[in-house]
C-alpha cells in the first residue's frame, strides 16, 4: 500500500508560479508512473500531467502544456509539479496519483488546494 501526501498549495495571483510536491511512501516509488490530476468546483477530475518511472518521458494536458512541468526525484520518492503563468482557470484541488501494476491510477493523495486570483 502506498501513501501519497501533497504539499505546496495556496493562493497566488494570476501570472504567478507555484510548485507542488508529492511525497510517496510504502511501495517501490521508482518503478511506477506518477501523475497529477485536478478537480475544479463543479467539474470532474481531469488529467494534468504524468511522468515515466525513469523521469525521461512526460505528457501533459493541452491546457497546461508549456506552462507546467512535472518532475520526479526517485531518491527522495517525490514527484513535483512546477506551475508557471498561472491562470484563474487553474484553480482546483490538485491530486497526486501513482499508477498500479494493472496500469490504472491505483493510489491517490488527499489533494492540495491551488487558488489563482485575478
Amino acid at each position: 500500500q502506498v501513501q501519497l501526501v501533497e504539499s505546496g498549495g495556496g493562493t497566488v495571483q494570476a501570472g504567478g508560479s507555484m510548485t507542488l510536491s508529492c511525497a510517496a511512501s510504502g511501495r517501490a516509488f521508482g518503478t511506477y508512473v506518477m501523475g497529477w490530476y485536478r478537480q475544479a468546483p463543479g467539474k470532474e477530475r481531469e488529467f494534468v500531467a504524468a511522468i515515466s518511472w525513469s523521469g525521461e518521458r512526460a505528457n501533459y494536458a493541452d491546457s497546461v502544456k508549456g506552462r507546467f512541468t512535472i518532475a520526479r526525484d526517485n531518491t527522495k520518492t517525490t514527484v513535483y509539479l512546477q506551475m508557471n503563468s498561472l491562470k484563474p482557470s487553474d484553480t482546483a484541488v490538485y491530486y497526486c496519483a501513482q499508477e498500479s501494476a494493472a496500469g490504472t491510477w491505483g493510489s491517490w493523495g488527499q489533494g492540495t488546494q491551488v487558488t489563482v486570483s485575478s
